[in-house]
């Protein structure tokens, strides 16, 4: 990222973010959190070395008290996927929703490294990449969400 975002800058406007650096995750992950989607959605293209997941995330950024809680459908992708593993997710299930918690990277050697989608219910996918490259960006306009409700964690 060049500037610094602040959830504010979003406040209409659709995201579009790329994160090259460690200190880019976690804006990234605060985006994406409580995002849902359907196992189907995620996809690693193993020949272009591109990991993608179709996510239905909540709008964070929007400010205030929002009237309506909104959901968007954004695209994750991560670049220069050299290996994908994962616990607590069985892809035969093909109607499964997962939701996301959080994204983390954990820095390796020259530049490489694992970058760890956390799930609820224990569930994790984690990527390792030559190069730190993630894009975040929204596919569609807003829509109100399903449940009419702004996720909880019982804080």
């Amino acid at each position: 990222m060049v500037d610094d975002a602040r959830f504010e800058d979003g406040a209409e406007a659709p995201v579009a973010l790329r994160a090259l650096e460690a200190a880019d995750v976690p804006v990234i992950s605060a985006l994406i959190q409580d995002a849902v989607f359907p196992i189907t959605e995620m996809t690693w293209a193993k020949s272009k070395r591109r990991f993608a997941i179709l996510l239905n995330r909540y709008r964070w950024e929007r400010p205030g008290a929002a009237p309506k809680p909104e959901r968007v459908q954004s695209v994750l992708v991560v670049e220069d996927v050299a290996a994908v593993r994962s616990q607590g997710v069985d892809r035969a299930e093909t109607e499964l929703v997962l939701s996301c918690l959080a994204i983390e990277w954990t820095a390796g050697e020259d530049g490489q490294g694992t970058l760890t989608l956390i799930l609820a219910g224990d569930g994790a996918v984690a990527l390792d990449v030559e190069a730190l490259e993630v894009t975040l960006k929204d596919v569609t306009r807003p829509y109100m969400a399903p449940s009419g409700r702004t996720p909880d964690h019982g804080a």
